[in-house]
C-alpha cells in the first residue's frame, strides 16, 4: 500500500490521492488501511514519502554499479537517464512523489513536511557519499548533491510541463563538467 500511495502521489498529488484509490491500486481490502495506517491518510502519505526517499537513495548504488568508471557526471547522467527513459517510454504523467508531497503539504501538514525533508536528506546523503567516494572533497559533496537533486527535480517539472525531455538532457550536459571538476586530483 505504501508503494501504491507513492505511485499515485507521483501521478496525481496528495490531494487527489484517496485512501480508497490506494487500496484499489494495491489490491488490498479497504479495512486493511485502518489496520496498517491508524494515523489515516497523513500516516500513509508520510510513509510513502519516506519510502520514496529510501528508494532514491538506494538507486545511487545501482547507478554507480552501471558505470564502468564512476564519475560525478556519470552518476548524474544515470540519475537523469532514469527519468528520460521513463518519459520517453511511458509519457510524462508522473513526477517525484517527494516533490509532489512537498508542493501539496509543506505549509499545511507539518509531519509531511518533515517526512519530505527527511526523504530529501536520505537521497542527498547517498549522493554526497557517492561523490566523496569518487574524490570530491567532503565539504563540497553535500552542496553538490543538493545542486544535482535540485537541478533534477526542476528539470522533471519542466519536462512534464513541456512534455519533452529537453530540460533533463540540458541539465545533465551542462552540470556534468562542473561536477567532474570538483574531483580532487591526486598527484
Amino acid at each position: 500500500m505504501v508503494f501504491s500511495a507513492a505511485q499515485l502521489i507521483r501521478r496525481d498529488g496528495v490531494a487527489a490521492t484517496g485512501m480508497r484509490e490506494v487500496a484499489a491500486h494495491a489490491g488490498a481490502p479497504r479495512g486493511s488501511l485502518q489496520h496498517y495506517f491508524p494515523g489515516g491518510k497523513e500516516q500513509l502519505v508520510n510513509e510513502a514519502v519516506a519510502w520514496a526517499g529510501r528508494y532514491a537513495g538506494n538507486r545511487v548504488a545501482r547507478f554507480l554499479a552501471a558505470l564502468p568508471e564512476p564519475t560525478p557526471s556519470g552518476l548524474f547522467a544515470e540519475m537523469v537517464r532514469q527519468w528520460t527513459d521513463e518519459y520517453e517510454s511511458a509519457g510524462f504523467a508522473a513526477g517525484c512523489p517527494v516533490a509532489a508531497a512537498t508542493v501539496d503539504c509543506a505549509e499545511s501538514v507539518e509531519s509531511t513536511r518533515e517526512a519530505a525533508s527527511a526523504a530529501f536528506a536520505t537521497w542527498t546523503g547517498a549522493v554526497a557519499d557517492a561523490l566523496t567516494g569518487m574524490g570530491v572533497p567532503r565539504e563540497r559533496a553535500a552542496p553538490l548533491a543538493t545542486l544535482m537533486i535540485g537541478a533534477l527535480e526542476g528539470a522533471i517539472v519542466i519536462a512534464r510541463a513541456e512534455q519533452d525531455v529537453r530540460a533533463l538532457k540540458s541539465v545533465a550536459r551542462e552540470l556534468g563538467p562542473l561536477l567532474d571538476a570538483a574531483v580532487s586530483r591526486k598527484d
